[in-house]
């Protein structure tokens, strides 16, 4: 690739930016980092091509390191944006104002043509949120009915806790979920593997 344009600087990078204009910067810019904010098992079932493998937990707890490693046109990409705009709110308060959020995430870059790696497929984190949420719901509404009442609070509970992971754009639902062993990958970086990773491209 050859790059002909003038890196986008931090003062006017887009907060968000859609598949098509990913696709765009892959032809045109060398100094383009994609980090992959989401879980191992995730990343394993379908990745783009030449992403960086980043958890979220690993960015959130190392910001300033990861961001020292980072250049001038930085995507950051989860399932759906959820993840990937928590990451660059992290890297923001660091000093790295240059990071902009793939909308729709790898699954609506996947859509668009990109060019991804499959692997074995496994369900996407916020997938498993709606399904454990929604169980636990229906556990609680039925077992009001069957057993006891007091089982009702259980999906009052759900409730609140979904209301609140709302207004914070957080979700510990989703946290507890991503270290099941399911969630897990045998390939999942280190915070030292990861800073590697980013230092060779740097």
């Amino acid at each position: 690739m050859t790059s002909t344009n003038v890196p986008t600087p931090a003062a006017t990078a887009p907060k968000s930016i859609d598949a098509a204009t990913l696709k765009a910067w892959e032809d045109n810019h060398d100094d383009l980092m994609v980090i992959d904010v989401r879980g191992g098992a995730e990343f394993d079932s379908m990745h783009i091509k030449g992403s960086y493998h980043v958890p979220l937990p690993l960015l959130s707890e190392h910001a300033e390191e990861f961001a020292a490693k980072m250049g001038t046109r930085v995507v950051l990409v989860c399932q759906s944006g959820n993840r990937a705009e928590q990451a660059r709110k992290h890297l923001d308060a660091v000093g790295l104002g240059s990071a902009s959020v793939l909308t729709g995430g790898v699954p609506a870059y996947a859509a668009a043509g990109g060019n991804v790696v499959k692997g074995k497929n496994t369900w996407a984190l916020e997938r498993q949120v709606r399904m454990t949420a929604g169980s636990l719901v229906l556990a609680g509404v039925v077992g009001s009915k069957l057993l006891s009442p007091k089982l009702g609070l259980l999906a009052g509970g759900i409730g609140a806790g979904l209301t609140f992971s709302a207004a914070t754009n957080s979700c510990a639902m989703g946290q507890m979920l991503s270290k099941m062993p399911w969630n897990r990958s045998a390939n999942e970086p280190t915070a030292h593997q990861a800073l590697q990773n980013l230092g060779a491209k740097a």
